[in-house]
């Protein structure tokens, strides 16, 4: 099992990466690939992955605290 990752993509997704399961209120499993991205924007017309429709309209560069990052290593 690879430990699992979600990455915050400069003006785009959250990349999700690793041994994760992603569902629904009600419990419903979304099929997904070993990669895949989350949208953020609300822009997608597949919610809740990214479809690139953020491009040129969405811009978020959000960034981890170094103090925080070298504790979670």
């Amino acid at each position: 099992m690879s430990k699992a990752q979600i990455k915050v993509m400069d003006n785009g997704s959250f990349k999700v990466s690793g041994d994760v399961e992603l569902v629904d209120m009600d419990g419903n499993v979304f099929e997904t690939k070993p990669v895949f991205s989350l949208c953020r924007c609300g822009r997608s017309e597949n919610m809740p992955f990214c479809t690139g429709a953020h491009r040129g309209e969405f811009e978020s560069c959000v960034r981890a605290e170094k103090a925080l990052n070298e504790e979670n290593k």
